[in-house]
């Protein structure tokens, strides 16, 4: 029990930010986390620790994944992102620029935005999303790269 408890304690945070980038909705990635550290918890199979977060995150994006297609609703993200520290045309601008970035971002293929969000929001190698989406490493490295193309490419509109 201790060591589930010092697990959830090391991954819950991670597992949670990932949830609330895919589902967009704080309490949808609450229930995403709790059940995917449940599911853990219950799997017959041991979790092998070299590839602990690479396997509550395939959970997460399986629950997620569950949820959309029973649901097949969409949840728009918070448009208010305040920084108190700045000036109110500061503040437009940012969240103009925040509000174009996020839109790309959920217009990009689920799969597509699951590996970037891996990759960019929490760090994981390049083989371990491969493991977590059950693809080959080569088209990891493209649905990252064209992901990053397509967001690059706010630049120029």
């Amino acid at each position: 029990m201790d060591e589930f408890s010092a697990l959830y304690r090391r991954y819950a945070p991670d597992v949670f930010r990932f949830a609330l980038h895919l589902s967009r909705d704080r309490h949808e990635a609450e229930d995403i986390t709790s059940e995917t550290f449940v599911r853990a918890w219950t799997s017959p199979e041991p979790i092998r620790l070299a590839t602990v977060k690479g396997y509550l995150f395939t959970i997460a994006r399986n629950l997620y994944l569950q949820r959309l297609r029973k649901d097949r609703r969409n949840v728009a993200l918070e448009d208010e992102l305040r920084d108190p520290r700045q000036d109110p045309s500061a503040r437009v601008e940012q969240s103009s620029q925040i509000r174009v970035v996020l839109d790309r971002v959920r217009r990009l293929p689920e799969i597509d935005r699951s590996a970037l969000l891996m990759r960019a929001v929490d760090g994981m190698a390049y083989a371990e999303i491969a493991r977590a989406l059950g693809i080959t490493l080569a088209s990891v490295k493209v649905k990252i790269h064209r992901a990053r193309v397509a967001l690059l490419a706010l630049k120029d509109t």
